[in-house]
């Protein structure tokens, strides 16, 4: 999407968008419109009785003395409560109303009394909120050009015009990055599997982060049985990215964030019910936010030195697959017991978990994955569930959450469930039973992070087929990307 920023002309065609406060108080720029029509906005206004509570709208059609086909009112409430996620929320708003308008659409952004944000910052959050709103997955609608109802290009129209550009930039990369997770959650198994994914990962280097590919000889050579383990019944070979981005301190101890990318899950022996199996083309959730993230880090310039970790393998139930009963080694020397071939992410995991600590002895390891049933009957689709060894990190992720509108919930780490995966035929089995199943899989990961800082995050019920709002209306939200980004950027740049 085309987006520009320019000084506060007002447009002399297509639509206008103006935003007012509380009250319906107009700014300078609203002011100036105003005078446009001879004062028919404000007699408009208090005929409507407009107040302009936050995402309100009132719209005129053809307006008296301005030359556009449209002028829609858009209320944000009181400027002073407005915080980042909230002007993005009403960005996409905004978006979702003008949809595919016919000619220039121009949206004005007056610098209202009380706007903490300031110096074009909001109009910048405004933007923001329409990219991501704007975003679709129709590569392969072949008549597209005809059902297209998205809104393809926006002027900005704010006297801050310069340091609004300069505010959105790296939102741009932002958003880039979440464009890019969504991507590869919505790309069907057939055109993404692991090495295909990896390619596309490595692109990344175009934005200057270092990106290693390991091949399954490579992992043999470490002994990462477990997540080979998982892929030994597809054609299709298994890989696993390492994403470097050095932007901080030269040999500052980086933080690594890794992504289960199963890019196809069938259950494997122990086979998934068919109906819903088509949506375990984004089982790579977790795969595809890693990714994302470092797209976004790297597209702003983050001041952080940063390792991005994927594990990426295909769970198909060929006579090669591996079957419930098995014992299988991982990267750290424990064995691991087998009980059901569907219970495949930690696995997979377990082997990416150990590498991570083991190579680049992180300040933390923060791993996502698309990884229980058992998260979505606890927290349903609003939150992903957060299973820490570290306090500060998960109030970390919980404050990130609440900022950025991917909301996490705490849930419970405990020797009790660690009793629930023993079992005496090896060091561990990788299911404890009915109950308590995402804290029983979340406790198999913690056996391989030994005492590293680290948050396990569920996002089964966020990363697909979670609910639409302002900013994401598709399938796939790209969940995680903007978190974790905010994670960084408040606590771990120079």
């Amino acid at each position: 999407m085309d987006i520009k920023f320019s000084g506060s002309a007002v447009p002399k065609s297509g639509n206008l968008v103006l935003t007012v406060a509380a009250g319906a108080k107009l700014g300078s720029l609203g002011v100036e419109i105003d005078s446009q029509t001879d004062g028919q906005l404000k007699r408009a206004i208090a005929a409507a009785e407009f107040e302009a509570k936050r995402d309100s709208m009132l719209e005129l059609i053809a307006p008296v003395g301005l030359k556009v086909d449209r002028l829609l009112l858009v209320g944000l409430g009181k400027p002073e409560d407005l915080g980042a996620y909230d002007l993005e929320k009403t960005g996409g708003a905004i978006a979702g109303r003008i949809g595919a308008a016919s000619g220039r659409v121009a949206l004005a952004v007056d610098d209202h009394e009380g706007f903490e944000m300031g110096g074009g910052r909001a109009a910048a959050l405004l933007a923001s909120g329409v990219k991501l709103r704007t975003y679709r997955f129709d590569k392969y609608k072949t008549k597209k050009k005809d059902e297209d109802k998205r809104l393809k290009a926006l002027s900005v129209l704010t006297k801050s015009a310069a340091a609004a550009r300069k505010a959105f930039a790296p939102l741009s990369g932002i958003a880039d990055g979440v464009h890019l997770a969504r991507d590869l959650v919505n790309e069907p198994a057939n055109v993404l599997y692991p090495v295909e994914f990896a390619k596309r990962a490595k692109q990344l280097s175009k934005l200057g982060v270092k990106v290693e590919v390991l091949t399954e000889k490579d992992m043999e050579k470490l002994k990462m049985d477990a997540l080979l383990g998982v892929g030994q019944g597809s054609v299709r070979d298994s890989r696993m990215v390492v994403m470097h981005w050095m932007g901080g301190k030269k040999g500052e101890t980086p933080v690594a964030f890794i992504g289960k990318g199963v890019t196809f899950d069938t259950g494997g022996i122990s086979l998934k019910p068919g109906a819903g199996m088509g949506d375990m083309k984004g089982d790579m959730g977790g795969a595809a936010c890693v990714t994302g993230l470092m797209h976004a880090l790297a597209a702003r310039k983050a001041k952080a030195n940063v390792i991005g970790i994927i594990g990426l393998a295909e769970n198909m139930p060929d006579a090669a697959a591996q079957r419930p009963g098995d014992i299988v080694n991982s990267m750290s020397g424990q064995t691991i017991e087998i009980l059901n071939t569907d219970a495949e992410g930690r696995l997979l995991l377990a082997d990416v978990l150990w590498y991570a600590q083991d190579r680049f002895k992180p300040k933390f390891m923060v791993n996502l994955a698309t990884l229980t049933g058992a998260i979505l009957v606890a927290l349903g689709k609003e939150y992903a569930g957060i299973f820490s060894n570290n306090d500060e990190l998960a109030q970390r992720l919980t404050v990130s959450g609440e900022a950025t509108g991917e909301l996490v919930w705490r849930m419970p780490l405990s020797p009790a469930y660690d009793k629930m995966i023993d079992t005496p035929n090896a060091d561990v089995k990788n299911v404890g039973g009915r109950y308590a199943g995402a804290s029983t899989a979340a406790q198999f990961l913690q056996r391989f992070v030994n005492d590293v800082p680290w948050t396990h995050i569920d996002v089964a019920g966020t990363a697909m087929d979670s609910p639409k709002n302002e900013i994401s209306q598709g399938w796939a939200s790209g969940y995680g990307v903007r978190l974790l980004n905010h994670l960084v950027a408040e606590h771990y740049e120079g």
